[in-house]
């Protein structure tokens, strides 16, 4: 099965030349020059003209490997709790990337939480908007996608766990990579404020104080439940250190801080 592109056109360009070399433009040469080999980094996936130069920071600080797994929220409501697209590939304009059937197998095995799902990713942008980075720096890279709605924090330590002890079974490194925007839709002022506090959570490697503080001071970090899970997995993995490679909101792009969409990229080592 070919997944093919929801948002080209929309997110980011529809022709593949202009999509690489936009994206190239987002790469940081600087940092690529240095790539630390990591466990998890947290990207946004907004618009590339909001969230292109967080994301392009963040990918280009960081080595990718041939097996990556993808986590991001389900926006849509559609498909299971916990889905994952377990065979074919996902197109994007600029390439297309294979589904790690194996690795997708083991990872449905390791926890009754997770669901063969092919629904909850059809019409899902979270994805898909990494996919471009993704490709340019490593177009040999296999994915399994997963999506998640909102879960408790024993589910999502239990799926981390789970994450975490298929990795550990691989012979080869495997990248987890999870795909959120910070708060949405108010102040530039507020939002970095609520932004902050969740930032801190992960710096902390904090995945349950994360998931506490997000709902205890209304934080619409959409992608709280990945990235919960994405610290649970890289902790068991033996993470020391998380860094915020960079920060900012769509009042950058757009002039207008009275309603904005933080974007934060983070990474876990």
């Amino acid at each position: 099965m070919i997944r093919r592109p929801r948002v080209a056109g929309q997110f980011y360009p529809f022709d593949a030349d202009t999509l690489s070399k936009e994206v190239m433009g987002f790469l940081s040469t600087e940092a690529s020059e240095a790539k630390e080999e990591v466990l998890a980094v947290i990207a946004p996936h907004a618009g590339y003209i909001y969230s292109g130069a967080v994301a392009g920071k963040v990918y280009s600080s960081v080595k990718i490997p041939d097996d990556i797994i993808l986590i991001g929220p389900n926006h849509t409501g559609l498909g299971a709790p916990a889905a994952i697209m377990a065979e074919g590939e996902w197109s994007v304009p600029n390439g297309s990337l294979r589904i790690n059937e194996i690795l997708a197998e083991r990872l449905l095995a390791s926890s009754g939480l997770f669901t063969r799902d092919e629904t909850a990713h059809m019409n899902e942008h979270s994805l898909e908007v990494q996919l471009p980075f993704i490709y340019e720096l490593n177009p040999g890279a296999r994915i399994v996608p997963i999506t998640v709605m909102g879960h408790e924090y024993a589910e999502c330590a239990e799926m981390g766990r789970a994450i975490a002890a298929v990795i550990k079974g691989c012979d080869k490194e495997v990248l987890i990579a999870v795909s959120s925007d910070m708060n949405h839709y108010e102040s530039d002022k507020i939002s970095r404020i609520k932004d902050h506090l969740a930032i801190d959570k992960i710096l902390a490697l904090d995945p349950e104080g994360l998931l506490s503080i997000t709902g205890e001071e209304a934080i619409s970090m959409c992608g709280v439940v990945p990235s919960t899970i994405a610290l649970t997995a890289a902790i068991e993995l033996g993470a020391s250190v998380a860094r915020l490679i960079d920060y900012d909101t769509s009042a950058t792009a757009s002039g207008d801080y009275s309603h904005v969409v933080g974007y934060a990229g983070v990474l876990v080592k």
